[in-house]
Formats: structure tokens, sequence, C-alpha cells
């Protein structure tokens, strides 16, 4: 039996690592088993290469060796990881996935979009999530709250106009797709966002 592969994506300071363990428990809750991941990484490979990717070191990473890192790492972890769970009939919760490519390197960076989708369909064809939640927040809103957490890595040290991107093309995604997406408003408290997910969980999961 083929399980279900439910995605988490949201700009910086969206609270996705809170809201991953609810939905995570909620699916337990409702008789699920579940694998929880993330991007990149998941693998011991993958998280090497997440190493990389976030090393506010790594400053002079270009653009195209980004993009190749993040589905190099992508592949291993469909690989090794998310394929075989979802085969086994597991669920498959994980904290990004190929939107964020689409999001980060395509409206952040500017990198070509045919690129990006080559590598999505070289990597993993017409594999896509069943549903992906998008917290979606004001930028500034979001970077105060990334503020006040560890050290910016190398992707949280980037402008808020990056940000403006990256959001821009999260939402250009999620009205393009909306039949999988699910756009969360995340500027309010915890539990007010996950009374929104509970409910986008229980109209899409019948549960």
């Amino acid at each position: 039996m083929q399980g279900k592969f439910i995605t988490m994506e949201g700009g910086e300071g969206a609270g996705k690592s809170t809201m991953m363990q609810r939905v995570g428990g909620w699916l337990e809750a409702a008789g699920h088993r579940v694998v929880v991941t993330r991007e990149p990484g998941g693998t011991d490979l993958a998280e090497k290469l997440r190493e990389i990717l976030l090393d506010r070191d790594n400053n002079t990473l270009s653009g195209q060796a980004e993009l190749l890192l993040v589905f190099a790492s992508r592949a291993q972890h469909l690989d090794e990881l998310i394929r075989p769970a979802l085969a086994r009939g597991d669920w498959v919760l994980c904290d990004r996935f190929t939107d964020a490519t689409w999001a980060y390197q395509g409206g952040g960076r500017g990198l070509p979009l045919d690129d990006i989708k080559t590598l999505e369909k070289l990597v993993h064809g017409d594999l896509s999530p069943d549903l992906t939640l998008l917290l979606d927040l004001p930028v500034e809103h979001g970077m105060r709250r990334a503020g006040e957490r560890s050290e910016a890595d190398r992707f949280e040290q980037e402008s808020s106009t990056f940000f403006e991107r990256v959001r821009n093309a999260y939402l250009e995604r999620a009205n393009s797709a909306r039949g999988r997406f699910a756009i969360v408003d995340a500027s309010p408290g915890v539990d007010e966002v996950w009374a929104q997910i509970e409910e986008i969980l229980s109209s899409r999961f019948n549960s």
C-alpha cells in the first residue's frame, strides 16, 4: 500500500519546525506510520551536502553549483529514504522539498526555471507531494523571528529583497497548483496556526 507524502514549505521564521512536530503527532494519532525528514538532508550523505549548502563561510558557491548540490542531495534522499518509505505504506512528512528549490534558487537566486524543471524531471519525475502546507507570512515578520534564533546560516544572511522574491515565488507555485497546496497564515500565534493546519489535515484525509 502506497503511503502519503506531505511537505511543509515557507520562508525564514515561518515556524515550520514547530508545526512539523504537531503534524507528525496528528498523523501518528490517526494511526499512520510516519517518517519525518528534511531537505536538504535526511540521509547521511545528504546531511553532509546540507552542511556545505548552509555553511556561511562558503560565500563563493555559485548559484549553479548550489542548485546541483540541492538536487544531488534530493536524489540520494529519494532513493535511500523517501521512495522506500512510501513503498512500505509509511507516510512521509518532509520539511521542504522541490518547491523550495523553485522559491530559493528560482525566485531568490533568479536561476533559469527551465534548468530547475529539467532537474526536477530527472531526479523525481512524476513523484509529487500529496499535500504541501505553505506557511506564509510577511518577510519582515519572518526575519524578525529568525533573528531571535541561532546564528544566521548562508541563506539567512540574504537581504529582505531576496526573501521577498522567495515569498512571491512560493505564492506563485501555490496558486498554480491549488489542488496540492494549502496556504497557511503563519503570522498569528502557534495555536492559531495549528488550528488552520489541523482543519486542512482533517479535510484532506477525512480524519
